[in-house]
């Protein structure tokens, strides 16, 4: 498929995971891709793009501070003059008792996964109102249900939830459509990488495994890139569940 021919596409947290299997597809589909991430494995996915025949540049970039977060769309506006696609997919994810999370946790995941999200859109919005482009964000199973230990976490992609809706809402009529995905259920290496509290009662999880089983990032990257697709032209202000089904 090239549904990305001609387009610019920015993917924050590309080093790994979801952001990594977004930018990889959307590369392979034609899109020029910016891939952004703290890590300085970024690098190592912008060759692994330009040695599969496509064209990325990499940036090392903290999206919790406004610096980073607007540097992947300046590079994109720089180097290919144009911006069609944004998919805001850096995260971070820690676990603690609520009445333990320090203000530390608590301001780097809100940081990362809701400020950053704002700082980078907010930049992207003329550009994208131009291009008549789209947002995907990345919000999470967390945003519509309760997800125990993790209350930074589930409130800063309820605040994307919410973003994506007002987004969506405000720039329907200027030809920018925002949509959201809620992974839940993916094997990650940042889920991998979640240390939980010692004495939590593992069957609060019950509720919110999938039905089937855990699968891999490449099922959240396959919808992010159909909602930036011209196939969801139609598709506006919605969230996209992508957890194998769950109870809750």
């Amino acid at each position: 498929m090239e549904r990305f021919n001609d387009k610019v596409a920015v993917v924050t947290g590309a080093a790994s995971g979801i952001g990594r299997e977004t930018a990889l597809r959307l590369a392979a589909e034609g899109a020029s891709v910016v891939a952004a991430d703290i890590s300085d494995s970024i690098d190592d996915v912008a060759a692994e793009i330009e040695s599969a025949g496509g064209v990325a540049v990499a940036l090392r970039a903290d999206v919790s501070e406004r610096s980073g977060a607007e540097g992947p769309i300046d590079l994109a506006l720089d180097h290919f003059g144009r911006l069609d696609v944004l998919c805001n997919v850096a995260g971070v994810l820690a676990a603690s008792h609520s009445d333990q999370t320090s203000d530390e946790e608590w301001e780097r995941i809100i940081g990362v996964n809701l400020t950053g999200v704002f700082y980078t859109t907010r930049r992207a919005l003329p550009a994208l109102v131009e291009a008549k482009g789209a947002i995907v964000n990345a919000s999470s199973t967390s945003a519509l249900s309760g997800h125990p230990w993790m209350t930074a976490y589930s409130a800063s992609k309820g605040g994307v939830l919410a973003m994506t809706r007002t987004l969506a809402m405000e720039y329907a009529r200027r030809g920018v459509r925002v949509n959201a995905v809620a992974p839940g259920g993916i094997t990650t290496p940042m889920v991998g990488g979640l240390e939980l509290p010692d004495d939590v009662d593992f069957s609060l999880f019950d509720r919110i495994s999938p039905l089937d089983e855990f699968r891999g990032p490449e099922t959240v990257a396959a919808a992010i890139v159909f909602l930036a697709a011209p196939e969801a032209a139609h598709i506006n202000g919605e969230v996209l569940r992508v957890d194998g089904g769950t109870l809750a």
